[in-house]
């Protein structure tokens, strides 16, 4: 999944005599360069709703970002059966956090079933950069069940957050209340995926 356009990109319509203007250009690289990197966390299944309105958010503001798939391989499907192909596996995300300011946690119907299979090692990835992003004071986005595993990996201790009401006494470590979305320092948090909208603004001004 392309997240938006690379600098060759712009260069490219320079050469062929597009009207960009060299200023326009610096412009738009410092932009390029200034946006930070997001690495967005997709489980199988997903919930559609949810990671498309993070990813055309994304495209549409040129915020780079990369899905990686909570699973053994790159396909995984929606909630409603449909087949993605996106770009990794977590299990290549692990070890390099540090090549992302920020990371999307993306629920979907995989999230019920996950204590079954908490013993996966796509699960146990999951946790680990979950945990890391955390550790590192990173950009962490979620909805849903989203706030359950920020806290079961150590990520939110004492920090305020929105979470899915049926996931709301799991939360020990951090603060959930009953609003669609909350904001506390590096945690971006909504209830489910028709709270997203509530604290995307927010996010993309932390993003850009």
């Amino acid at each position: 999944m392309r997240s938006c356009f690379a600098e060759s990109d712009y260069l490219s319509l320079l050469h062929k005599g597009n009207k960009l203007t060299k200023k326009n250009y610096c412009l738009t690289k410092i932009i390029i360069i200034m946006a930070k990197k997001v690495a967005v966390l997709a489980v199988n299944p997903v919930n559609g709703c949810g990671l498309f309105q993070y990813l055309e958010a994304f495209f549409e503001n040129g915020i780079s970002y990369k899905v990686f798939a909570v699973s053994n391989t790159k396909e995984i499907c929606t909630n409603s059966g449909i087949t993605l192909i996106v770009d990794d596996v977590i299990a290549n995300l692990k070890g390099h956090e540090d090549e992302f300011d920020a990371m999307v946690f993306s629920c979907g119907d995989a999230i019920p079933q996950f204590a079954q299979h908490a013993g996966e090692p796509y699960n146990q990835d999951l946790m680990a950069v979950i945990a890391a992003f955390g550790q590192k004071g990173k950009i962490m986005i979620g909805h849903c069940a989203g706030a359950m595993l920020f806290d079961m990996a150590g990520a939110i201790d004492g920090k305020i957050v929105a979470v899915h009401p049926l996931a709301k006494p799991a939360i020990q470590k951090g603060k959930a209340t009953d609003n669609k979305s909350e904001v506390d320092g590096n945690i971006y948090t909504a209830q489910d995926e028709n709270s997203i909208w509530t604290m995307m603004p927010q996010v993309l001004d932390a993003l850009k």
